[in-house]
């Protein structure tokens, strides 16, 4: 399975959620495939995406908040999980694409063969950790965590292989952040 098949299959079951997508091609390919004003693209700040959504998922407790992550920004950010996992967000759930390694400046390996970070977010305090590694239990691990209390943690191996045609997204980081909070008025 391919990173952007993450969003081909769970972009459709997408409604009112806050989605927080992490830098590079996380944020590139959920825009190819289902742009929309609740979503915040991260451009740059790696490792941030998860303090946002914390952030979002404290703020509107009502609304689902999903963030889509990435293996090196989980590792490069680890004290978030324990924030996440301490503050307690009923409404939280981390999606960490993990193709173990940093593709968008290189491919250089992360380590996250080796330290399964479902099971950190667990020793955390993460109520639910799941693993996916094919495309078809996507959708019935996602809906999973939806029926459950958060904060839930989705860990999908995913391998290598960033399409380089995949376009950047296009708005400004002003644009995101009006289109974002708008999305968030109630």
């Amino acid at each position: 399975m391919k990173g952007i098949e993450v969003f081909q299959e769970l972009a459709p079951l997408l409604a009112d959620e806050a989605v927080v997508l992490a830098n590079g091609f996380i944020s590139r390919e959920c825009f190819q495939v289902l742009d929309r004003p609740g979503n915040f693209y991260m451009i740059g700040s790696m490792g941030l995406a998860s303090s946002i959504g914390l952030g979002v998922a404290l703020a509107q407790p009502e609304r689902r908040t999903l963030i889509f992550d990435g293996d090196g920004n989980v590792l490069m950010a680890m004290g978030t999980l324990a924030m996440i996992a301490a503050c307690a967000p009923k409404n939280l759930i981390h999606i960490v694409i993990d193709n173990e390694v940093y593709e968008s400046t290189g491919s250089q390996r992360t380590i996250s063969n080796v330290v399964p970070l479902e099971s950190v977010a667990l020793s955390c305090g993460y109520r639910q950790a799941l693993r996916v590694t094919q495309r078809d239990a996507l959708k019935s691990a996602y809906e999973s965590l939806c029926q459950a209390e958060g904060p839930g943690f989705l860990l999908v191996k995913v391998e290598p292989g960033f399409d380089p045609a995949t376009g950047r997204v296009t708005h400004t980081p002003e644009e995101i952040r009006n289109r974002f909070m708008n999305s968030l008025k109630v």
